[in-house]
This record gives structure tokens, C-alpha cells and sequence, in this order.
């Protein structure tokens, strides 16, 4: 953490102590601990959440359960989100994280490969999502796209994470490895689709926030 960070690490609100608990957990616990989402983002995140008030919020990459909880803290009275994850192994850490943040009554863990997930969403339930957040197989950011585009009301909001990889969707040659292409041809994809705005902030690894036009 360099000293901007850290500066601005100390000089935003804290995390909850069942924030920090999941964080704790996901280091001792699993091996990918970079995948968490940090304080900062998550604080943001909840005050996304706050600002774009949905009823119905979707998450696509639920990991050990840090951006769920943050979502889920900025929700409405009466919001719910539906969260999917493809790791079962996870799925009693996710929950012992979302029972010590108080709200697990708001929150729907899907357990399952999220195209197939998303499948039966809209087959069965079909809900319409104020905000959907993406963090999951950046392979397969593009079909994400097309599959929860429908998903969301016209106005509402699709938040994509990791979208500058690292900086490696901006070097020259870019790499040429699955994870940077499929970041790369979503930003592509995002920027010429004439249905969204969008803009991208530097937000830890990169946060690409696209709107649904409201006249579709």
C-alpha cells in the first residue's frame, strides 16, 4: 500500500467489525485472499448501493461474502440481493459472514455456474434488477453482459470490477492471456453499446460504472 492509499485508507469511515472479520477469515481461510475487496472499495460500494436505492440488487461473484455484506448494508428497507457463487466450499464461510453483519434475511446465495444461474433467474423468477455488480469470471465479463442486460430495468445500473486489470488492458502490446483479453473486449463492448452510459473510475482496480438508458 503506497502512502496515497494509506492516506486515504485512514481518512475514510472504518469497516465493520464483521467486515473485518470476513477479511480476517478469508486470509486464514483461503488462498486467494487478493480477490477481497478492500475497505475503501467496499465503503464505496455500500454508498453506491446508498445512491442508487435498489429494491432488487443482483451480485455476480459472491467469493467469501465482503461486497455481498457491503451491498446489503446499503440497501432500502425491504431490498434484497441475490448473490452467486460457483465455489460451494465457500458457502459456510459466506454465510457465517453474512449472520455477523445481521443481514442474511436480506441476502439469497446462489450456489452454481452463474450462466446457468442467471438462466434459471430469469426463467423462474423474473425479477427485474435495480443494480446488478459483476466480479466473476473475467472470461466471461462479455457474456454476463448480454445475459443480465435484460435483467435490469431501464435507469438501472450494471457496476463491473477489475476492469483495468492491473493496467495491463492499457499496455502495449497488451498480454495476451483470457483474463486481460476478456476484460478488454468488455470495455470494447461497453463503450459502443449505444443503450448505456458509462464511465470508468480508478477505484482500486478499476470500477466501470454503466447505466441502462432509461428510454429502453
Amino acid at each position: 500500500m503506497d502512502a496515497i492509499d494509506r492516506y486515504i485508507t485512514a481518512h475514510s469511515s472504518p469497516q465493520s467489525d464483521a467486515l473485518a472479520w470476513i477479511e480476517r477469515q478469508t486470509n486464514i481461510r483461503t488462498n486467494h485472499a487478493r480477490m477481497l475487496s478492500g475497505a475503501v472499495q467496499g465503503r464505496f460500494l455500500t454508498m453506491l448501493t446508498r445512491l442508487i436505492n435498489p429494491s432488487r440488487a443482483l451480485e455476480l461473484g459472491t467469493f467469501t461474502g465482503y461486497s455481498a455484506v457491503c451491498i446489503a448494508y446499503g440497501l432500502p428497507a425491504g431490498g434484497h440481493l441475490d448473490t452467486l457463487e460457483i465455489n460451494d466450499e465457500l458457502e459456510d464461510l459466506i454465510a457465517e459472514g453474512l449472520g455477523k453483519a445481521g443481514v442474511e434475511e436480506k441476502v439469497s446465495l446462489h450456489i452454481g455456474d452463474a450462466k446457468e444461474t442467471l438462466a434459471r433467474l430469469k426463467n423462474t423468477c423474473g425479477t427485474m434488477y435495480d443494480m446488478v455488480y459483476m466480479d466473476a469470471n473475467k472470461r466471461e465479463y462479455c457474456a454476463y453482459y448480454e445475459l443480465v442486460f435484460d435483467m435490469v430495468r431501464p435507469g438501472g445500473y450494471i457496476l463491473a470490477d477489475n476492469v483495468l486489470w492491473d493496467g495491463k488492458v492499457c499496455m502495449n502490446p497488451m498480454p495476451h492471456d483470457k483474463q486481460t483479453e476478456g476484460i478488454a473486449a468488455f470495455n470494447d463492448m461497453v463503450r459502443e453499446d449505444p443503450r448505456v452510459e458509462s464511465v470508468i473510475l480508478p477505484v482500486r482496480d478499476g470500477l466501470n460504472i454503466i447505466r441502462k438508458l432509461p428510454n429502453l
